[in-house]
């Protein structure tokens, strides 16, 4: 259908200001208004999807790999890197954590402050 485009993905969380942030400082895009506190945009400036954080007062950090009654991820980002070290590091800086489950050798699953697993990817 023409004039339909994805334009966002929306991430729930306890202080969205916080977790824009967090996505602003580690892709390098811009942080938008902070005017409302319940939702936040962060947008690529050059262009394409971005990503918003939605307030969720009852926020439950999702469990990764998930097991049967634990709370399941809605989805998760992939991050391509040129460098899977210096992109790791970097990540851990803006405040990840890596995910005690690593199950590729070219990827690295983080976490993000409100607990949504994002990948950090090469091309091999």
């Amino acid at each position: 259908m023409q004039g339909i485009r994805l334009s966002t993905v929306t991430l729930g969380a306890p202080d969205p200001v916080s977790l824009a942030r967090f996505y602003a400082r580690l892709l390098g895009w811009q942080l938008g208004p902070t005017d409302d506190l319940s939702w936040v945009a962060v947008r690529n400036p050059d262009g394409g999807v971005g990503i918003a954080c939605q307030l969720e007062p009852n926020h439950v950090h999702p469990v990764w790999p998930g097991g049967p009654g634990d709370q399941q991820m809605q989805l998760h980002l992939e991050i391509q890197v040129d460098d899977l070290q210096a992109g790791l590091r970097h990540a851990l800086q803006c405040g990840a954590r890596m995910a005690p489950y690593q199950p590729q050798a070219d990827v690295r699953v983080c976490l993000d402050p409100a607990g949504h697993p994002f990948c950090l990817w090469i091309e091999t």
